[in-house]
């Protein structure tokens, strides 16, 4: 299993670093990405201890950890200069908080993002068949998402995928112990979402072609 969408106490999580990634390696995970809750505000203080924390874990534990940001309800105008901020922060994996149906996320964060070209496109709610296509484009990745009440547009998200060739992903958006997903949990997300049986392989696949283009190969 991989996850690349979780919190810790940097942001909003439960749990430190350690104890978020001793329990995946537990799970038997191969990687996870710390993406804590940024804006202007915290960003370069969440980014380098994200950094810290992972190296020391990469010397330690099996678990490829691998440090990033969600940038969080940032005005859409922002966002192309907050990713690249973080990038040279030394955010290897940039997340952008999407248009999730749950909350009040600006309109125009989806568009933005795929513009400036984030890692993912976290739980994109309504996302439109352009802006799929665009995300195929420009290889930006759209997430199907464990995270209850993001999830309720996965559905309409791989559906879009399917019809624009965007590749997805699986994350758990943890923020809680009882939020890191099992692979059992992880296949009923996937195919509740509509995906034909036996999809969470190709998704993981992406995953790893994901870290690969970011330098983590597994």
């Amino acid at each position: 299993m991989i996850d690349l969408h979780t919190h810790t106490s940097f942001s909003d999580g439960a749990l430190i670093p350690s104890e978020l990634v001793r329990r995946l390696e537990v799970m038997g995970y191969r990687a996870v990405s710390i993406t804590d809750h940024a804006d202007s505000s915290n960003l370069d203080f969440i980014i380098p201890r994200i950094i810290k924390v992972s190296e020391e874990l990469n010397r330690a534990q099996a678990v490829k950890v691998i440090p990033g940001v969600e940038l969080t309800h940032i005005p859409p105008s922002m966002i192309e200069s907050m990713i690249t901020e973080a990038r040279e922060l030394g955010a290897a994996l940039v997340v952008v908080h999407g248009e999730s149906p749950v909350e009040p996320v600006a309109d125009g964060t989806n568009q933005a993002a795929l513009e400036a070209d984030a890692d993912i496109l976290a739980h994109p709610g309504l996302i439109t068949a352009k802006q799929g296509a665009l995300a195929a484009k420009r290889g930006v990745y759209l997430e199907i998402s464990g995270r209850s009440g993001h999830c309720f547009a996965n559905g309409h998200v791989a559906r879009i995928a399917a019809e624009t060739g965007a590749r997805l992903v699986v994350n758990s958006d943890a923020h809680d112990p009882d939020d890191l997903m099992t692979e059992s949990f992880a296949t009923r997300v996937v195919e509740g979402a509509g995906l034909p049986k036996d999809s969470l392989k190709k998704l993981l696949s992406n995953s790893l072609t994901l870290l690969g283009k970011i330098g983590y190969n597994l």
